[in-house]
């Protein structure tokens, strides 16, 4: 039995939905945030010293970070090697798009999201100084190098159903969920095959399951 440990408004839907593809046997453990400092409480502290989700117990052993868990489920409970190509353009493709995501895509999108949070929470007489400074750094750092990923992305999903091989993959459930925030964050309307994929992966019985449970 793998246990994910789901902190509120933490990025564990896509474990969630792999374990759903899977057919694993799993169960979601909850756990709310400070209300004053939105950190996690000492019960996930217990589980994991740095107190951020997901991370996954099974057995004896614990997995944090996104991108070891999915390969963590991938080694353990997918003995047909559905889920990750074994060799060619398409395992390239794997590896690309697995360290792509959390290396080149979420930075840019959790630095929007910061900014889009700080942005609400300064002092109303400094709101409109402080508005102009993060309207600046979005326009001119964030969006000239959010723009072109997006881009890239699209532009492979023209010529590829899924992000690695014929089927879905591991990098299709870690590629997602940025995906996701940059669907909420960010005018994604000039990309076609991105919105297709968004729209067909929602879709997907398996990944409606998941998204029930939060």
């Amino acid at each position: 039995m793998i246990y994910v440990h789901h902190l509120e408004k933490s990025r564990s839907n896509r474990i969630v939905w792999l374990l759903e593809e899977s057919g694993a046997e799993y169960q979601v453990v909850f756990y709310q945030r400070d209300p004053k400092t939105s950190g996690a409480p000492d019960t996930l502290k217990k589980v994991y010293p740095l107190g951020v989700s997901p991370v996954i117990t099974d057995g004896e052993v614990t997995v944090a970070e996104s991108g070891a868990i999915i390969e963590y489920i991938l080694d353990h409970y997918d003995p047909e090697q559905r889920f990750r190509p074994v060799s060619g353009q398409a395992l390239l493709d794997y590896r690309y798009w697995m360290h792509f995501a959390e290396g080149s895509l979420m930075p840019l999108l959790v630095m929007q999201l910061i900014l889009s949070k700080s942005r609400k929470r300064v002092p109303f007489f400094i709101r409109p100084v402080i508005g102009k400074f993060i309207d600046a750094l979005c326009q001119n750092f964030i969006l000239p190098r959010l723009k072109p990923q997006l881009q890239l992305i699209d532009d492979f999903l023209a010529r590829n159903h899924w992000f690695a091989g014929e089927q879905m993959s591991g990098a299709d459930f870690q590629m997602f969920l940025a995906l996701q925030l940059a669907e909420i964050q960010t005018d994604i309307s000039a990309f076609s095959h991105i919105q297709r994929y968004m729209q067909e992966v929602k879709a997907l019985p398996g990944y409606q399951r998941a998204e029930k449970q939060f």
